[in-house]
């Protein structure tokens, strides 16, 4: 009798793994985890959830891209916040872009395309450490009048971006402010 009710704890137990979502997705060819999120020896970045949650949050197209905005702030030593809040000032997050550009940025006045999201959070990146903050323009106030001349509310409207990124918490209800 007890080897039967192991053999069903057993079945029962595979089949709950069988049916998990992140079984089901790694089936289907899709990664339950991002390489991104996971270092030989580490946590995983409490950033990156954090990134990802408030992009899922807002219905960002960018959601999924959360590790890498992290790793690309962490390669070229900038507050992984920065890039993600300009999104949030140029584009809403990604949502409201020209078709296929994978611009969010508002790089050269939206006129410039990118070819995934991936190139574009790359030449952002590293575009802001070189030719900004190595010159510079270390901060986002620095960065404003070269990044948004002749905004007086650019730098303002990151910040505040920034800090909803940094205290969000999807258990509560923020709003989103867009008319600062």
């Amino acid at each position: 009798m007890k080897k039967q009710i192991w053999l069903a704890v057993f079945v029962l137990t595979a089949l709950m793994i069988l049916i998990s979502p992140s079984f089901v997705m790694a089936s289907e060819g899709k990664e339950a985890a991002s390489s991104a999120d996971i270092f030989v020896g580490q946590a995983p970045n409490p950033n990156v959830d954090r990134l990802r949650r408030f992009l899922a949050y807002y219905d960002s197209p960018l959601a999924n891209y959360a590790p890498v905005f992290v790793e690309k702030a962490s390669r070229y030593n900038l507050d992984w916040k920065l890039i993600p809040a300009i999104t949030g000032v140029e584009s809403t997050f990604g949502k409201a872009i020209p078709f296929n550009s994978y611009n969010a940025y508002g790089w050269a006045n939206g006129e410039y395309s990118f070819k995934s999201w991936e190139e574009s959070i790359e030449v952002v990146s590293k575009t802001l450490r070189e030719n900004y903050a190595n010159r510079g323009a270390d901060t986002v106030e620095k960065i404003a009048p070269i990044y948004a001349p002749p905004s007086q509310t650019w730098a303002g409207k990151v910040l505040y971006f920034m800090d909803k990124i940094e205290n969000f918490a999807p258990n509560k209800t923020i709003a989103l402010e867009l008319s600062l």
